[in-house]
């Protein structure tokens, strides 16, 4: 990763997982992912390359629960990480986003204020509920310290549900990060 981009690299090890991530904000939505669970993996390469990052994730761990959950939180660490001092950005964006039966809505503020409010319909994925998926999303907000909105407004399949609502997110956050002429997107003069 070049000097000068908004980049970082973290790792997280504790007595049931072993995560490594490397972000770059700034990327090409590149992704090498490899977390053990097929459906996770597929989920962040759409999220990387929506957002227009760069990524590199590796992770294993006892039980699938702990690998989504630190995962989640080491990718949303990272994101805080790259971000620094958060000046220069857009700060909020959105994204409605169709894929097939399913209507997905995402809103974001990387505002420093991690709270989240995730609506997406019940079901299970590859073996994965989508109960951990909306646990995934909710770790993600608090450890990138953003406030990040996701409504799933209708769909049959989860698995549509659920890469609407990760697509979205991408798509939201590339506006949200995104230049902005104002060093300080707030009122308050700080974020």
């Amino acid at each position: 990763m070049k000097s000068g981009e908004r980049s970082a690299k973290l790792e997280r090890r504790t007595s049931e997982t072993n995560i490594s991530i490397a972000i770059n904000i700034d990327g090409k939505g590149r992704a090498s992912i490899s977390t053990g669970i097929p459906f996770l993996d597929h989920m962040l390469r759409t999220l990387v390359f929506y957002a227009g990052f760069d990524a590199e994730i590796s992770a294993s761990g006892d039980l699938r629960h702990h690998i989504i959950e630190d995962v989640a939180i080491t990718f949303g660490e990272t994101v805080n990480s790259a971000l620094g001092e958060r000046k220069n950005i857009r700060r909020f964006g959105y994204s409605l986003v169709p894929m097939d039966d399913s209507l997905a809505l995402a809103a974001v503020d990387m505002v420093k204020r991690p709270y989240s409010v995730i609506s997406i319909p019940n079901g299970d994925i590859d073996g994965v509920p989508v109960s951990l998926i909306a646990h995934f999303i909710r770790s993600f907000s608090t450890s990138t310290m953003a406030t990040l909105h996701i409504k799933v407004l209708y769909g049959d399949d989860p698995h549509h549900s659920v890469e609407a609502a990760f697509k979205a997110l991408g798509l939201a956050m590339k506006e949200a990060l995104s230049s902005e002429e104002r060093a300080v997107n707030s009122t308050k003069g700080k974020i």
